[in-house]
């Protein structure tokens, strides 16, 4: 390969230093503020879940920023380089995937009144399904944080100069702070900052990339000559690496394993004092995907113009992953302080993570391991327990760091452990909620299915990668870059052998990194109902109804009868329970309420489970001990 002159860029100066440290220092601060706001109110409830009376707002902020990491900072503008716009497709996986958990998951476990989401699996199966499937879902965080610390870093510190193991450090160290001294409210409302911060950090970048490349007429113009506007390949090859299916199928399995049943996200959604906030959370963290997926494509388009002929991965950068500190690097070089901003951008998005995966780790241990082993333990030990929790999962998942290098491209390398990890735990969830006759056995058999098969293919591919036709990015040209001078006689390198791949190297091992959680959810719920029915299905009658959602009733609306038969003897229509002692405040408190308002709540409330509110349309937390 041909030696090119790496065009002089700068470092961090003492201004960059000072605006990425400001970030940091703002989110410990936010922890201490909770930690003093909150400091009377020591339940573990409180410092997990928030009390439950969080409003719509700051969550869904915080389920944008937590999701949108580093990973998607540096990663997708890298993808869009170097293999086009086609990532932008994920606009529909995004959609397809809210309304799912909006109307699907979501509505079950916020009446269910659960705190993990894994408590669900208990009500509906047993504990040795609670505890695998908690078990799995550790194992996929703490793997899943690892990237997210250590991808960003390696890149900033390559490109920048900042210290590899020094941002490491202070990442774990900060998130573990402000997690431990204020909880759920700190993590939150710290998200909804970082959210600003990284969509601020985008803009920055854009404007000054797009004045200096000619406009945005100049880089779209540049982005169709180079083909990266090829965005609708229909090619229904599951080998290939993103097309149309891949993305929208792939993708809606992969982030609904995500979204749908992943306790970072429906931890928030349950921290909302109603129902509806927790919808309308999900609907306005819709847009903010949408936002930071634009920006991120667009970022890709702009590099590709910027570089288009001078491609800097060819000599000058060692991995994509670092093209987007490069190119900050290369068009600030004259404007001190900007830099910094980028870093606190890229370093927002992994700081939300971070957090957002030790709170959750810290809750789901608690409930489905601390507390069924001492279940006498007084709020006060619980709250501690939690915070300690907290620390060891900061610890663990800093240390952890270490085994992402082994990994490859970090949008590849996050979504595929997803995958792996969420498929089968989305197919155990789709099984207990929309099959009445799924029993424990079936739940069992099916996720070790799921996991066997999400696994086999997902460490598969990774060591035997798709051959480059599946993969193969768009072409780039050096054409425009300085070669080196240089007295090294030119050889040519032996054709290396090609090294013998087992038999299916070139079929289940090289399909799509996406239909990794299709496949785990699909054999799951498909193996789980086999079992089932071979082991004696459940009946319908002896299921609790708020632990099924009636999934038919959407496609039977003609018909009621039609409908009561597809319930499976789930009694959905007699939901009968004492609302005398569960109305809402809103109704209890109510003076000079007269009989006739009286009987008609009751008659309509009857349709309804505890927690009801006529008044909101909506359930709500019926605890009302402390608010926001």
């Amino acid at each position: 390969m041909s030696n090119f002159v790496a065009p002089e860029v700068k470092k961090f100066v003492a201004w960059d230093y000072l605006v990425f440290a400001a970030l940091f220092l703002v989110c410990a601060s936010i922890g201490v503020f909770f930690a003093v706001k909150e400091r009377k109110k020591k339940t573990s409830k409180e410092f997990l879940v928030g009390g439950k009376q969080m409003t719509c707002g700051p969550i869904a902020f915080s389920l944008t920023s937590s999701f949108m990491s580093a990973v998607t900072v540096l990663g997708t503008p890298s993808e869009v380089y170097r293999y086009g716009a086609s990532f932008v497709l994920f606009f529909l996986s995004y959609a397809l995937v809210i309304v799912f958990t909006a109307e699907l998951f979501l509505p079950v476990f916020y009446r269910s009144g659960i705190t993990s989401t894994y408590e669900y699996l208990e009500l509906r199966f047993n504990k040795v399904v609670r505890l695998a499937a908690t078990l799995i879902y550790i194992l996929q965080m703490i793997l899943y944080t690892g990237i997210v610390v250590y991808a960003p870093s390696l890149a900033l510190n390559q490109v920048t100069g900042f210290d590899l193991w020094g941002s490491v450090v202070a990442t774990g160290m900060v998130c573990t702070f402000y997690c431990t001294l204020g909880g759920l409210k700190a993590v939150v409302w710290t998200d909804a900052f970082q959210m600003i911060v990284m969509v601020a950090g985008f803009v920055t970048v854009l404007v000054r990339g797009t004045t200096l490349n000619g406009g945005s007429t100049k880089v779209w113009e540049d982005a169709y000559e180079g083909s990266r506007l090829n965005i609708f390949d229909f090619d229904i090859d599951p080998l290939r690496r993103h097309t149309f299916w891949t993305i929208v199928i792939g993708g809606t399995f992969t982030w609904l394993g995500i979204y749908g049943v992943n306790q970072s996200t429906i931890q928030r959604c349950i921290s909302c004092k109603s129902e509806k906030h927790a919808k309308l959370a999900l609907y306005l963290n819709l847009l903010g995907l949408w936002t930071v997926l634009v920006c991120a494509v667009f970022c890709g388009l702009v590099l590709y113009s910027h570089y288009k002929s001078c491609d800097p991965t060819a000599n000058f950068i060692s991995a994509p992953d670092q093209l987007m500190p490069h190119f900050v690097m290369d068009i600030f070089s004259s404007m001190p302080g900007v830099p910094g901003l980028f870093v606190a951008c890229a370093f927002s998005g992994t700081l939300s993570t971070v957090a957002a995966s030790i709170n959750a780790l810290a809750t789901v241990t608690f409930e489905d391991l601390v507390k069924k082993g001492f279940p006498n333990l007084s709020e006060k030990m619980s709250t501690w327990i939690s915070k300690g929790l907290c620390i060891l999962y900061g610890i663990l998942c800093t240390s952890m760091a270490a085994a992402a290098s082994l990994l490859g491209g970090v949008v590849q390398a996050s979504l595929s452990i997803h995958g792996m990890c969420g498929g089968p735990m989305l197919g155990l969830f789709t099984l207990g909620i929309v099959f009445p006759c799924a029993n424990w056995k079936g739940a069992t058999g099916g996720l070790l299915a799921g996991i066997t098969l999400a696994f086999w293919a997902g460490t598969g591919s990774f060591i035997y990668p798709a051959p480059p036709t599946k993969s193969i990015p768009l072409p780039l040209s050096t054409l425009n870059c300085t070669l080196a001078n240089s007295t090294e006689a030119l050889t040519t390198a032996a054709p290396m052998a090609t090294p013998d791949r087992p038999l299916l190297a070139d079929a289940w091992y090289s399909l799509s990194y996406l239909y990794f959680s299709a496949i785990g959810c699909l054999g799951c719920a498909t193996i789980g109902l086999l079992i089932s029915f071979i082991t004696g299905p459940n009946k319908g009658e002896d299921i609790p109804p708020v632990l099924i959602k009636p999934v038919c009733n959407l496609f039977c609306f003609w018909s009621k009868r039609l409908q009561a038969f597809l319930w499976c003897s789930v009694r959905h229509d007699s939901q009968e329970v004492d609302f005398e002692k569960n109305l809402p405040e809103v109704i209890a408190n109510k003076t000079g309420t007269d009989d006739t308002f009286k009987n008609s709540v009751n008659r309509e409330n009857k349709r309804h489970f505890p927690g009801y509110n006529p008044k909101e349309k909506s359930y709500t937390n019926l605890s009302r001990e402390s608010r926001l």
